[in-house]
């Protein structure tokens, strides 16, 4: 295994601009923290506004001839990154931890994910498909085609600094566009990193632009407002989506907006209670709690509520605490000390509410910022840690009634991204696939990302979809054209 040291002196510290590793004009520098012990890590360049106008010029000016290169050659390009991407995991994994935080176990397994993005989207680049015929009416031929949307801007979160990134730019350069990419500010080293494989694996300079700010608002204002923009792809919160939707109405562009969530997790009286408890672990708990996809409300039917509890605080008590890269570490540090602040509050509203506190509930003492697993029974309604999301390694759980109301329940917020139910019941499983409103459901499983289906959700979760076939198109314009008949 690579040296901290030694890693961190291989991630470039500048901004990646026309194919060109450059300083920032602003004199500014961004410091990069390791959230389990406050150190820094990097000092980085923060980008100006006039900044991203240059990477949106050099993202702009590969449009054409990217746009014209064979998708055999994109899907190329692609491949090999996911290639070299395999022989580099052990150091993304390690620098994922490093900056976010999360178990090296678990960095591992994002470096797997992430990488499927390229792969997948590396074989669907060649499958860009249209359609010809006759009209109904006889009198000509039809033609669809697929073109590349263009210039496309990508603002990325801090929990998953790789699958974020590959999950944007992968189809982006499949489909033959351009990008400007802008992670987030806590966690941007794993991204540099990744820019400086592609520029490895030879993707040709402007394809794919790196800016690292400090003032994300100010810098991707007028990069959205910019008429040559054509594409605005964004996962975050809800309240940022919002904003960022205003900005990109003025030119009216493709979106795509993965937003906040609220999971329910539904564990009705039939279900086998170890595969649920196995389920909610990793609902719950994977990226400490830090994942849009996260378990947020235990819906637990009354009859099995007390017995769930009791088994998931067994499994909560055995986590340990700690660095990430410290062997059988199962709970690294929130991101920062507002994490920490926000899943401290939210607990300790549920228990004034009634709730009552059955394990954790405290910060860690010491360096970095670590809180502990919690699990919080009979959470009153109206108690913020129902409605908020939570982002962090708190099991917060409700019983219901029946069906009926576990279902009421489980939509009853502006949420709908995705959903989880235990139950040996076919039909009622069935009956969950039409009423919960989530864009994604797993029926007696914890996780259900997967590179080659579609990401997404409904509601205030969000717009469009990432992976699948469905992901692709979301950088793809539908032309249509009206020939005469041939033989008329």
């Amino acid at each position: 295994m690579i040296g901290e040291a030694e890693l961190l002196a291989k991630v470039p510290t500048q901004l990646y601009i026309g194919g060109e590793w450059v300083d920032s004009t602003s004199g500014r520098s961004i410091e990069v923290v390791d959230p389990a012990t406050g150190d820094v890590l990097l000092s980085i360049a923060d980008a100006s506004v006039d900044d991203g106008r240059r990477a949106l010029d050099a993202a702009v000016e590969a449009k054409a001839e990217w746009a014209a290169t064979a998708p055999r050659k994109r899907g190329e390009l692609l491949r090999s990154a996911f290639d070299l991407l395999q022989e580099r995991a052990d150091e993304i994994a390690l620098l994922m931890t490093l900056e976010m935080g999360k178990p090296l176990a678990e960095a591992r397994g994002e470096v797997t994910y992430g990488g499927e993005f390229l792969r997948w989207f590396s074989e669907e680049a060649v499958r860009i498909s249209g359609r010809y015929g006759p009209n109904p009416e006889g009198t000509g031929r039809m033609i669809v085609t697929h073109t590349p949307v263009g210039p496309s801007y990508l603002i990325t979160p801090w929990n998953f600094p790789l699958a974020m990134a590959t999950r944007k730019l992968a189809p982006a350069i499949a489909a033959g566009c351009t990008s400007v990419i802008k992670p987030a500010e806590l966690t941007p080293l794993t991204t540099l990193y990744f820019a400086r494989l592609l520029e490895e694996v030879g993707l040709p300079a402007g394809v794919v632009n790196v800016v690292t700010t400090s003032t994300s608002g100010e810098v991707s204002e007028p990069i959205i407002r910019d008429p040559r923009l054509r594409k605005l792809s964004f996962t975050g919160s809800t309240a940022v989506g919002q904003k960022l939707l205003t900005q990109a109405a003025q030119g009216v562009l493709r979106t795509s907006m993965e937003l906040g969530g609220n999971a329910p997790f539904l564990v009705f009286e039939d279900a086998d209670l170890d595969k649920a408890v196995d389920g909610a672990m990793l609902a719950k708990f994977r990226n400490i709690g830090q994942a849009c996809t996260a378990a947020n409300r235990f819906l637990v039917h009354q009859s099995v509520a007390d017995e769930f509890a009791a088994r998931i605080t067994e499994r909560v008590k055995q986590l340990r605490i700690g660095r990430g890269t410290e062997e059988g570490v199962g709970v690294g540090p929130l991101i920062d000390e507002r994490a920490v602040d926000k899943a401290d509050a939210l607990v300790r509203d549920a228990v004034e509410r009634g709730a009552t506190l059955v394990t954790g509930g405290s910060r860690v003492d010491g360096a970095g910022t670590f809180y502990e697993p919690t699990v919080v029974t009979d959470v009153a309604p109206g108690s913020d840690i129902l409605r908020e999301e939570i982002f962090g390694p708190v099991v917060s759980i409700v019983p219901f009634s029946d069906e009926a109301d576990a279902v009421t329940k489980a939509n009853g917020t502006e949420y709908g991204l995705v959903a989880y139910a235990f139950t040996r019941d076919l039909a009622r499983a069935q009956r969950l696939v039409e009423s919960l409103e989530s864009g994604m459901l797993g029926i007696n499983v914890g996780v259900v990302s997967n590179a080659a289906a579609p990401f997404g959700g409904v509601k205030q979760s969000g717009i469009g979809r990432e992976g699948g076939s469905e992901g692709i198109h979301e950088y793809l314009e539908t032309k249509y054209v009206l020939t005469p008949d041939p033989f008329g």
